[in-house]
């Protein structure tokens, strides 16, 4: 009895400690706290343990994220996570993240280079139609099995959207932080570099198009296809624009044309991000200095995108257990690792690629990180999948991320002279 009563004491303790800490601090302050953690954590692990070979510092800050989310932070010390990550403060982090991944996202839809995947629509299509076939069969598979047990289906979700969502999450590549890991690599503006970006981003147009598809509202349909027309047309004025600016003005103009599309797919029911896809996609990458567009993807990266994984990391939970989160995170990693290079394998023996060359584009090609975690967020954002499910997501796209360099960078040194090599 009297341990009983210590341990009440204690955590009356640690409850007075934290109501102590918010005397005399407004949000303002609570805020810039929660944006130290949000900076610092992720910096000093990174550079403590030296950890950029197996986790980049973005695969760090989304690690950070889960840990400092309401199922880990906030189950061991719940007084203080509501302190920091009161609903002031995650109402201002969450309009910093939405900002963020919006513009991360127009920049992705620019960087599709569409003009070399129809210059080579023959091997393209063939490799970029296998690498998003079979991960996407292997994930909906892997979801079938996942909904034999209760907690996965959203509250406004039916069977098919959860399966083929979860299907599309285990096929996407994450296209800007691929871009990073051939950056890393030195391959990026080789031949084989330029070849995989292609593959890509054939493939995440496609992903975007079935994401249309899985959000689609029969009670919205009327003003889902009126945004669609608008934007037709609209999409033809602001490139007739664009020609005729200078480059500086193009910035601007294009953040002005991200926002208003963001908010036309949102009020149309489609979600923002599919507006900011939209709208980048649209503009052409040569009316942009390639240097320019590279530096401002990383100050991005450098300086907002971190609250977004914070805020995503907030969202995670583990209601239907922990080992069954993990269970699947992994049961859906198998899928999306086998399933890439199942398609990718398959796409080599059709055209007749030389040994180990599928291998390295395969793996590449299963980075999964960032535009996945953005797809999970809009699947929870619209009920479609539940917290859990969205966690074992999250896991199964931070795994995928990691094995990527480790993995791809023997094989490229064994076979460097493969780097030359167009397709």
């Amino acid at each position: 009895m009297a341990s009983l009563i210590r341990g009440d004491c204690g955590a009356c303790r640690a409850h007075q400690g934290a109501a102590t800490m918010h005397v005399g601090m407004n949000t303002t302050e609570i805020f810039l706290i929660a944006m130290l953690i949000i900076f610092t954590l992720p910096y000093l692990v990174w550079r403590v343990f030296r950890t950029e070979y197996y986790a980049p510092l973005v695969v760090v800050q989304i690690i950070a994220g889960i840990l400092l989310g309401p199922g880990v932070l906030g189950a061991a010390f719940p007084d203080y996570y509501t302190f920091v990550f009161n609903p002031q403060v995650i109402g201002a982090l969450n309009g910093i993240a939405w900002w963020a991944v919006m513009i991360f996202v127009w920049v992705a839809g620019i960087e599709l280079d569409l003009k070399q995947a129809w210059q080579k629509r023959g091997e393209t299509g063939v490799t970029a139609g296998l690498a998003l076939a079979m991960p996407l069969a292997f994930g909906s598979l892997a979801a079938m099995v996942m909904l034999n047990f209760d907690g996965w289906i959203g509250a406004e979700g039916t069977r098919w959207q959860v399966v083929l969502g979860i299907g599309m999450a285990c096929a996407v590549t994450a296209l800007p932080i691929l871009v990073l890991f051939l950056e890393k690599l030195a391959i990026l503006r080789q031949p084989l570099g330029q070849r995989i970006l292609r593959y890509a981003s054939l493939d995440d147009l496609a992903i975007w198009g079935l994401l249309a598809l899985i959000l689609l509202d029969w009670d919205r349909i009327g003003r889902q296809g009126g945004f669609l027309v608008a934007f037709a047309l609209a999409a033809f004025a602001i490139r007739a624009l664009m020609r005729r600016l200078p480059e500086r003005d193009r910035w601007y103009v294009g953040l002005i044309w991200l926002a208003g599309c963001g908010f036309a797919a949102d009020w149309a029911g489609l979600h923002f991000m599919v507006g900011a896809f939209l709208s980048g996609a649209v503009l052409d990458s040569d009316w942009f200095d390639r240097t320019q567009m590279d530096r401002f993807r990383d100050h991005i990266l450098l300086a907002i995108m971190p609250v977004f994984f914070l805020s995503t990391g907030l969202r995670t939970q583990w209601d239907v257990g922990g080992v069954m989160v993990f269970g699947a995170a992994a049961l859906l990693l198998v899928a999306s690792v086998a399933g890439k290079l199942a398609g990718v394998q398959l796409a080599g023996r059709i055209l007749g690629w030389e040994k180990g060359e599928a291998s390295i584009i395969g793996w590449l090609l299963q980075t999964k990180a960032l535009i996945m975690i953005i797809f999970a967020n809009i699947l929870l954002d619209k009920q479609i999948i539940t917290s859990a499910t969205f966690t074992a997501l999250l896991l199964m796209a931070v795994g995928s991320t990691m094995l990527s360099i480790p993995v791809v960078t023997p094989q490229l040194r064994r076979l460097a002279g493969m780097v030359d090599k167009s397709g």
